[in-house]
């Protein structure tokens, strides 16, 4: 029934210590179908023996207790982007309503909104945010189920969010222009940054948090085992993504570059004293300070702009693609597939907890040098067929394929 400008439920909920039934009153809905659909809702919860009591609790009440509580199990910078996306685009709308009264259409409409004006300046909000957003709630409500016992069910598993969009093919420097960037960046006191990051696939902040005792010359390789962040502009260490440490090999040129960026840094330290921070950190500033994160990614593009518009009058013949930083490791992943490495290889190297998500995200790489695996094989089956077979059937053999299938060999 609606009770001034609200909508109300009652049920009859029995008690499983007396076995009497008692009336549960419910209300707080903004219309009729909304306290239909919550009645509903309990009613099979109180079938099951799940029903909750009512409580006041806002949505903005219960994700702000639910944000402390993650504090100490969730990454500095992935707590801050969950705050930031809940104050930005959920606590505006809807965190005034009650906890309780959220219905799968209340967030349905939520996601709507901001797709069509969820940006600062009234512009469509990406796909991508919305769908972040919806992750987080998600995630929030599951747990005001399972653990607190404030919801019967979750109401964002039935919200209708919105479409994944394909993702995009990831278009990456080739071998040529990484090595043209690569010299751009040589004599640059960072230009070993950019080496090992393309060499190694690292993540951005797990090279500034590598130590040199992360550097085993004897492999030789680098012991990935952090990662540097920002949260709310101040540089932050954690944990890698994937929460794991790993070993990267290293090539014999990157590690003659590793040892020539060693001296320089040596040399650095011998001009600063006894001032020079004890941080054993590989990437420092010329002072021996930690390197901010955005540094490294801003002069990559410096560097290209500069290269692409310099300024004498003449422009370079071709132009170098524009790239960010974490490119790197896309050029890294690629090249590696491209020249046949398997992918739980390339997964390892790049930290991916399953290989699934390199497939997925390196998928179209894979479709495209796939073509000549038929012809591969044919070749391979042909070189280890029996030396005593027929001379006929040699021939037929040959025949068939023609001399291309001959000149064929495994990439």
């Amino acid at each position: 029934m609606k009770r001034g400008k609200t909508w109300s439920y009652v049920i009859r909920v029995m008690n499983p210590d007396t076995g009497i039934s008692k009336p549960k009153w419910v209300g707080g809905f903004a219309s009729e179908d909304e306290a239909k659909e919550a009645r509903d809702d309990a009613r099979r919860a109180a079938r099951r023996g799940e029903y909750v009591d009512r409580s006041a609790i806002t949505v903005k009440e219960y994700l702000g207790d639910w944000l402390d509580a993650h504090a100490l199990e969730t990454k500095p910078r992935t707590l801050a982007g969950y705050r930031w996306l809940m104050r930005q685009y959920v606590e505006p709308r809807i965190g005034n309503q009650r906890l309780q009264a959220i219905r799968p259409t209340t967030l349905t409409k939520l996601y709507q909104d901001l797709l069509k004006g969820g940006r600062a300046d009234g512009k469509p909000l990406s796909r991508a945010t919305v769908d972040k957003v919806h992750a987080v709630l998600r995630k929030a409500f599951n747990d005001a189920v399972k653990f607190e016992g404030v919801l019967t069910t979750n109401p964002a598993d039935r919200a209708k969010r919105p479409r994944r969009t394909a993702r995009p093919s990831v278009e990456v420097w080739t071998a040529d222009e990484l090595r043209l960037f690569l010299g751009l960046m040589a004599n640059h006191r960072l230009g070993t940054f950019y080496r090992l990051a393309a060499y190694t696939g690292a993540r951005r902040g797990e090279l500034l948090n590598l130590r040199w005792a992360d550097v085993d010359w004897k492999a030789p390789a680098v012991r990935i085992r952090g990662s540097v962040g920002i949260v709310e502009g101040e540089r932050v260490e954690g944990t890698t993504k994937g929460g794991r440490e790993r070993t990267v090999s290293i090539d014999p040129g990157t590690v003659r570059e590793l040892k020539a960026h060693r001296r320089r840094q040596m040399a650095d330290q011998a001009k600063v004293g006894e001032a020079w921070p004890d941080s054993g950190y590989v990437f420092t500033t010329g002072l021996g300070d930690p390197i901010y994160p955005d540094t490294v990614t801003q002069l990559m593009g410096k560097v290209i702009r500069a290269y692409n518009a310099p300024d004498s009058e003449e422009a370079p013949a071709k132009p170098l693609p524009h790239a960010r930083l974490h490119d790197l490791r896309h050029v890294h992943a690629t090249l590696l597939l491209i020249a046949g490495v398997p992918v739980h290889v390339v997964a390892e190297r790049l930290g991916h907890a399953d290989p699934a998500i390199t497939l997925r995200i390196y998928a179209h790489v894979i479709r495209t040098h796939a073509a000549g695996v038929a012809g591969i094989f044919a070749a391979a089956a042909a070189k280890s067929e029996p030396a005593n077979a027929e001379a006929d059937e040699e021939d037929e053999t040959d025949e068939d394929e023609g001399p291309e299938a001959s000149a064929l060999v495994p990439c």
